[in-house]
């Protein structure tokens, strides 16, 4: 007692909040290299001379190298510390565009604005979501929830800035100014940026106690140990039927738009497709915190079955009126509204169940399902669509992703990991002291 009470004079209440603020930044800093990269595709192609298709390449780079390196990254970021990591993301991502800006080939943009920048926001992405996961134990859904919406937003606040200086300026001073203004904003951000000292976790989990709707670990599990529970392989292979079904969405939606025949048709004044894609955005931005906030308070297992229903629903509900505009972009915000809380329910149920001192390592390799359904719902769901001349098949093979996952999560994964709690290390320790207790009484 004496211990906790002494560190509370040290903890500010605020310091967490601050932790939040700064992950928020750091994330809304690193978006755009995702987020507004169709912007740059047009005038590359031109500038290098490259087809459509070479440049592509670059973003897939991007992805690959941002969630398959995420465990090594994770693993950096838990050895050295946040803040010298998050910094050296901040200078890779900003590097990247600096270097893109003067490529004169495909394989410099690979390596630049793919590999680099890959890897940088990579760095930032699983280090923000590792510290709030171990600031917020009675909030972590909805403190994940808020900067994974950081990264889903950010965009928004330079997509207009960026489009009109490609055509004023062009493509290359574009990334060259814009790269050195993302770089310097995550820098900035990273310098406020710290994991809780041990003594601070005990304090937190006192002074914040979770709800007794989301039990946590005792033990915290290395990656090495974690990998070893089937819990975990369950818990990937939800995570990347719902990354297939929501990245099918965003990879083909141009697409199924054009064969729906509602590419061009007018909703509210507006283009059908761009207003379906502003809507997206924002729906997918305000499901995280959004969700997250819900997990909370009934449970992750309760939330996901709720939300992967409602993707799974509208889903349908999109295929049965693929030639009504109007449905066509509501249903779409209400799809996009049933995926997004994925970046804010797995790192937390991750967490929850293998404790927080590795959750930047262990999330780094659950993030993996990411860069699995990324292959799954754009090249291959793009080979199903020419195979079969139909739509029809890729939506239903999404839809029973969403169903199987949302029934999945309430009737497979909350009793096991209800049983897989009961028998950490030190719940077994609990057990036997209890029922040793009574034994040494009597003699």
């Amino acid at each position: 007692m004496n211990r906790i009470s002494t560190t509370s004079s040290r903890l500010s209440s605020s310091t967490r909040w601050w932790q939040l603020c700064f992950g928020v930044v750091a994330m809304m800093a690193i978006s755009s290299p995702q987020y507004v990269w169709a912007l740059f595709t047009t005038e590359l192609t031109t500038l290098l001379n490259a087809s459509l298709t070479e440049v592509q390449v670059t973003f897939a780079i991007l992805i690959v190298a941002q969630t398959f390196l995420s465990p090594f990254q994770g693993f950096l970021i838990d050895k050295f510390g946040p803040r010298m990591l998050l910094s050296a993301g901040a200078i890779l991502t900003a590097l990247s565009w600096v270097l893109a800006a003067s490529a004169t080939s495909v394989w410099g943009l690979y390596f630049s604005y793919g590999l680099l920048g890959g890897v940088g926001t990579g760095i930032i992405y699983v280090g923000v979501i590792g510290l709030m996961v171990q600031w917020f134990p009675e909030k972590r859904g909805f403190a994940v929830g808020m900067v994974a919406a950081g990264y889903g937003f950010g965009a928004i606040m330079t997509t207009f800035a960026i489009s009109s200086s490609i055509k004023s300026a062009g493509v290359s001073s574009t990334l060259m100014t814009f790269g050195l203004i993302i770089g310097v904003v995550g820098f900035l951000a990273a310098q406020g940026m710290r994991r809780p000292k041990a003594d601070e976790v005990v304090e937190l989990a006192v002074r914040h106690k979770a709800s007794d709707a989301n039990k946590e670990s005792k033990y915290s599990y290395k990656s090495s140990e974690m990998l070893k529970k089937p819990v975990f392989w369950l818990m990937f292979i939800m995570m990347t039927m719902m990354s297939t079904s929501g990245l099918m969405v965003i990879s083909q939606m141009g697409a199924f738009a054009k064969d729906f025949g509602v590419h061009d048709a007018m909703v509210f004044g507006m283009a059908a497709l761009p207003l379906a894609l502003t809507i997206d955005r924002f729906a997918n931005g305000l499901t995280r915190p959004f969700f997250g906030w819900v997990s909370d308070r009934i449970g992750r297992e309760n939330t996901m079955f709720i939300a992967f229903g409602m993707e799974g629903v509208a889903m349908t509900l999109w295929l049965m009126t693929t030639d009504n505009p109007v449905l066509f972009v509501l249903l779409s915000g209400v799809v996009f509204f049933g995926w997004g809380e994925i970046f804010s329910l797995f790192p937390s149920i991750l967490t929850d169940t293998f404790g927080t001192k590795h959750a930047t390592t262990n999330y780094g390799f659950l993030y993996m399902a990411q860069g699995v359904g990324s292959v799954l719902g754009g090249p291959l769901a793009a080979m199903m669509h020419e195979a079969t001349g139909s739509w029809t098949p890729v939506f239903m093979t999404v839809i029973g992703m969403d169903f199987m996952t949302a029934f999945l999560a309430l009737i497979i994964l909350k009793p096991m990991r209800r049983k897989f709690l009961a028998n950490t290390p030190q719940e077994m320790e609990m057990k036997m002291n209890s029922a040793v207790a009574p034994a040494a009484a009597l003699k």
